[in-house]
């Protein structure tokens, strides 16, 4: 894959990720107003523990999505450096249709590794 089309992959990306953090964000603050607004007292009442399982569900989901743009983040300085595209693992070239359904991919498919 050029950089070009690197690029190119990576902002589509990166501007989807931005936008499900806004909503989550927005989604999270709407969740800490409602529970302030409330009564609602999370150790003993029945919809308490619904209002706490949520705000960590969503808390859980936007460190998720800001995990995700530092992958972006990584993969963009990669192909700024010449690296994107490159196996950390063996040197090889990444297959472009790996990168096109992982654009953040650090490591081909024949190479065993934790990396994304």
């Amino acid at each position: 894959m050029n950089a070009k089309d690197a690029r190119a992959l990576l902002a589509d990306e990166r501007a989807t990720a931005v936008r499900r953090l806004a909503l989550l964000t927005d989604d999270f603050e709407a969740i800490v107003a409602a529970s302030k607004d409330t009564n609602a007292d999370d150790e003993h009442d029945p919809e308490g523990a619904t209002i706490a399982f949520e705000r960590s569900q969503v808390d859980a989901l936007v460190g998720q999505t800001r995990r995700r743009l530092a992958e972006i983040d990584a993969a963009v300085a990669r192909v700024e450096v010449g690296t994107y595209g490159t196996c950390v693992t063996c040197g090889r070239a990444i297959p472009d249709a790996r990168l096109e359904a992982r654009p953040t991919a650090t490591a081909c498919v024949a190479c065993p590794t934790l990396a994304p």
